[in-house]
């Protein structure tokens, strides 16, 4: 099948990182659904994804909404093909480890663990029945247990730590189907959430995420953390 026969879905993907990253795939001939919480968003989203793209609703918090976006993008496209995971939030900070606040890591984690789990519930089975698919989740390698130390946004991070292991048990869930999952760290990247002084413009950080999201048919490359395309250690 050709990238221009596919469908991709980008969670969060009307502004920052979401956007380059549907842009980008647009650009290699996939339909793009650029996926965000409010129409007008989504919409002007893709004018600048361009005419490949499609407006949706879709709030990965709500089950309700995410069940009835992935009804509508099937109805409009007939299946997807790609997700990209990209939707998340930091919400803590300056909160150092020892200091919890609830409602922040509830909040942080029903956007960027339980919301990318119920996108790839809705989404995988589609792909399994297809034979084809690729999930990518954007995570971070502030998330990765091989490097990780005391420091700043510890809801974020421990997040991320469980979107990775989220990543893995899918992959080995999904062996031999054709369906491939990978998780993506862009790197600081200047956006809504990384701000103005990151060192990386969004095209930088969409690459490794694009690229996971294209592997082409036959490739086996599965249950991997990359960054910069090279693998980092969980």
């Amino acid at each position: 099948m050709r990238h221009s026969d596919r469908t991709a879905l980008v969670t969060g993907g009307a502004r920052g990182l979401g956007l380059e990253i549907g842009r980008q795939l647009a650009g290699r001939g996939l339909r793009v659904l650029v996926g965000a919480r409010e129409r007008t968003a989504a919409e002007e989203a893709c004018r600048t994804v361009g005419p490949a793209a499609l407006p949706l609703v879709l709030d990965v918090t709500s089950a309700k909404s995410v069940v009835a976006a992935v009804r509508e993008a099937r109805e409009l496209t007939g299946g997807i093909d790609v997700l990209v995971n990209n939707a998340g939030v930091s919400l803590d900070g300056d909160l150092r480890p020892p200091h919890l606040d609830e409602d922040i890591l509830r909040a942080t984690l029903d956007t960027n663990l339980t919301g990318a789990w119920r996108v790839a519930q809705a989404v995988v089975p589609g792909m399994v029945e297809a034979g084809f698919g690729r999930v990518v989740n954007v995570t971070s390698s502030y998330g990765s247990l091989a490097l990780m130390d005391s420091g700043r946004h510890p809801a974020y991070r421990i997040s991320k730590t469980a979107l990775n292991a989220l990543t893995r048990m899918l992959a080995a869930e999904l062996t031999g189907t054709g369906v491939l999952v990978n998780a993506a760290d862009p790197g600081w990247t200047r956006s809504g959430m990384g701000g103005p002084s990151a060192p990386r413009g969004p095209a930088e950080g969409a690459d490794t995420p694009v690229w996971l999201a294209t592997l082409p048919d036959g490739d086996e490359t599965t249950g991997g953390l990359f960054a910069d395309r090279r693998p980092l250690p969980w």
